[in-house]
């Protein structure tokens, strides 16, 4: 069985790789080709930790994986990371286990993908200012992912600790981002002068007042994956031209905004536009005009992660990287 770390992976499957996987998992998802079962999630409400165990199987490539991801927000104060997961992939013609693999910034990388994804299939192609409303563990993929598909020229950034932003910008920095980069202290200042807009918070209440939202900006809200939970608010929901989710089962079950949407205003479920398989090799079903709102909503599928990790595996077996132990 061969094991990855971080490190390694890190060193050796990119941004834009984790991009290319995706979209052929999105590609073979609407095929038919792939099964989702429905994740489990466990609860641990007295630290707000949360611990999801998430299988799929790709029956045409012959791979299955299990994630097991956990999400403790109050580890930093003990000198943890927030996410920690691992993945074990399995060959199903014969059952056998051939890799287990860090799963922590394969998380990242893949909902950053997404977030990638949807922001090159729904905004504007002139889009220049990205604006960061939350600055936490999943910030950094998330403005990777925006980078590989636009050419921003501005980043501006809020957290409710300042602290915390101006330790992300070094963060971008140190990573290479070679943008201009500013630090806000209201949120409403990002709002009403970005062209995309990426949500990364655990906010149990919305981040921004949708009214401040310019014609032309996408959204791309990545944070709340419980139903209590909101990052935007019932009129971010009813400007947005189209509404796109990475997984409609997922968004109906743990996408707080949407459920609250759907239960207290004359918005549902049914008024979401597509899936982002549905886009994401269709280019009639993308934005209509530079004045549209758009919004795309991401809880995650373990198929999401089935493709990147498969992704990681082809390539580090090709190249002999790895360490290889009998269990």
């Amino acid at each position: 069985m061969l094991i990855f770390s971080e490190k390694v992976i890190q060193s050796h499957y990119t941004m834009n790789d984790a991009i290319q996987d995706v979209k052929l998992g999105l590609i073979s998802k609407k095929a038919g080709n792939i099964s989702n079962p429905h994740r489990t999630v466990i609860d641990v409400p007295k630290v707000e930790g949360s611990v999801l165990y998430m299988p799929s199987a790709d029956q045409t490539n012959n791979i299955a994986a299990t994630k097991v991801v956990s999400i403790f927000p109050q580890n930093p104060s003990l000198a943890k990371p927030t996410t920690q997961g691992l993945i074990v992939l399995t060959e199903v013609e014969t059952g056998e286990h051939i890799c287990v693999m860090n799963a922590s910034y394969l998380t990242r990388l893949r909902t950053g993908a997404l977030s990638g994804i949807a922001t090159e299939k729904l905004a504007r192609k002139d889009a220049k200012v990205l604006g960061v409303i939350g600055t936490g563990g999943m910030a950094l993929e998330q403005v990777l992912g925006v980078l590989e598909v636009r050419d921003i020229e501005e980043i501006k950034l809020f957290n409710r600790t300042a602290e915390k932003a101006i330790a992300f910008k070094e963060k971008l920095m140190q990573n290479g981002v070679a943008v201009t980069i500013e630090i806000f202290n209201q949120s409403e200042e990002v709002v009403t002068t970005s062209d995309i807009i990426n949500c990364a918070t655990r906010s149990y209440k919305p981040v921004f007042d949708g009214i401040l939202l310019q014609p032309g900006t996408h959204i791309n809200g990545v944070g709340s994956f419980l139903p209590t939970m909101r990052e935007v608010d019932q009129t971010t929901i009813d400007r947005a031209g189209k509404i796109v989710v990475d997984d409609m089962v997922g968004v109906k079950e743990e996408a707080g905004e949407l459920i609250h949407a759907d239960a207290n205003s004359d918005w549902s479920f049914s008024d979401i536009h597509a899936e982002l398989s549905d886009i994401v090799n269709n280019d009639q079903l993308v934005r209509e005009s530079d004045e549209e709102i758009t919004f795309f909503k991401s809880v995650g599928a373990a198929y999401f992660d089935l493709v990147v990790a498969a992704g990681v595996y082809n390539k580090l077996k090709e190249k002999e990287i790895g360490l290889n132990i009998e269990i």
